[in-house]
């Protein structure tokens, strides 16, 4: 019995000690990678704020071609929304909505993941002019809320997430400049 209570005091602890560290732990995280396309930069971006297109890049709109696709609103347009159900657990249940436009510059969106898990996360595009080229940029920012910020201490978003938001671009790079 000794030991068995020994245990349990050690589990508790164990728990505790967890939770205590998991007051310290950053549960923001940001990734952003960038690719530089020879096409001229409104181009560039009117190509970027339409939701639908990233059907031809994004590499999690590749995973499943018989994901159920939806776009809600004007395309392009502040307010649309583009959401996907598949049963690939990489891609799942989820949408995205533009939030803000700044024409020429930038592009906000809000992504709501519904399974796997739930979730939601800040995503952008950036475009500027580099050279006769368009220097475009795409960014993730996201939050685990305590505890579950703990994760982050095993979790590397920049390589969970880098390899996908930097191929995706090489792919975007590929499709503006046929």
């Amino acid at each position: 019995m000794k030991i068995v209570k020994k245990i349990l005091i050690g589990i508790v602890g164990l728990v505790a000690l967890l939770l205590i560290v998991a007051l310290f732990v950053k549960g923001e995280y940001s990734v952003v990678k960038e690719v530089t396309i020879n096409k001229p930069k409104q181009d560039v971006f009117n190509y970027i704020k339409i939701l639908r297109n990233q059907d031809h890049f994004s590499v999690w709109n590749m995973k499943d071609p018989n994901a159920k696709m939806e776009t809600k609103g004007t395309d392009g347009t502040v307010g649309a929304i583009s959401s996907w159900d598949s049963d690939n657990k990489e891609v799942g249940k989820g949408e995205q909505e533009i939030k803000k436009i700044v024409d020429g510059e930038r592009v906000d969106m809000e992504l709501r993941f519904k399974k796997p898990f739930e979730a939601t996360d800040q995503a952008f595009f950036t475009t500027e002019t580099e050279g006769t080229g368009t220097k475009v940029k795409w960014g993730f920012n996201g939050k685990m809320p305590y505890p579950m910020n703990l994760m982050c201490l095993f979790m590397d978003m920049e390589k969970m997430l880098g390899p996908d938001l930097q191929k995706g671009l090489d792919n975007l790079k590929v499709e503006l400049e046929k």
